[in-house]
């Protein structure tokens, strides 16, 4: 039976996580209909943004969740201060970009595009699981094809490839509940400025089952 209240129960779900819930998870958990759950989070999200509240609801990586409110982020990050957070370098977030607006790419297009060999930054990003390896190019030598992941998505609060930002809109996309990506998005729009997403010419070939990142293994970053 689902909640009395169900926005008042949607909310002290979202509140209690940090990861975008899916509205078919948010279903479950109420024992309530997808579609009066998809109203009143309609309704959530109206209601914090009507009263100009610190927090807004959005929606990321396929599911919801509660952000600060950008023009409050300078005051979260001050709270925030000194805490470990993941930290990436400008090589890393340089690499990323690349891969995020040119996927599926291979790392010998990466390097031809930054000038210089990625193969460490290749594999940070692959232990952080922001990056993951696609498949293989059809094209001759069979490179491994990188692209980013759902943890990508999630991690720079973005709903899904089409909101990569572009400078002159980078602070609308920005979900500020970690004041470190804007320093972090401003870098990618940097780099991505030039590189329209989803241009790529290779066609994927999968890995076979159960294979999956471990292929770097044998073959560390594969061209």
């Amino acid at each position: 039976m689902p909640p009395r209240n169900l926005e008042a129960a949607l909310e002290a779900l979202l509140f209690s996580s940090d990861q975008p819930l899916s509205l078919a998870l948010l279903g479950e958990s109420l024992e309530a209909p997808l579609d009066e759950v998809a109203h009143a989070l309609k309704t959530l999200e109206a209601g914090y943004a009507s009263r100009q509240a610190g927090v807004e609801l959005r929606e990321i990586a396929g599911g919801y969740l509660l952000v600060t409110a950008a023009e409050h982020a300078e005051w979260v990050g001050r709270l925030l201060r000194g805490k470990k957070k993941m930290r990436l370098s400008r090589a890393a977030l340089e690499t990323m970009a690349i891969i995020a607006y040119k996927q599926p790419v291979t790392k010998s297009e990466v390097e031809a595009i930054r000038g210089v060999d990625s193969s460490a930054v290749l594999g940070t990003l692959l232990e952080r699981n922001l990056v993951t390896i696609r498949g293989r190019s059809k094209v001759v030598g069979r490179p491994l094809l990188y692209g980013t992941t759902q943890e990508f998505l999630d991690y720079f609060g973005l709903r899904d490839l089409s909101e990569l930002p572009r400078p002159e809109e980078l602070r609308a996309l920005v979900a500020a509940r970690e004041p470190e990506q804007l320093e972090m998005l401003e870098v990618m729009a940097e780099v991505g400025s030039g590189l329209p997403v989803g241009e790529s010419s290779h066609e994927v070939e999968p890995l076979p089952a159960g294979t999956g990142d471990g292929a770097i293994a044998d073959e560390p970053f594969g061209d």
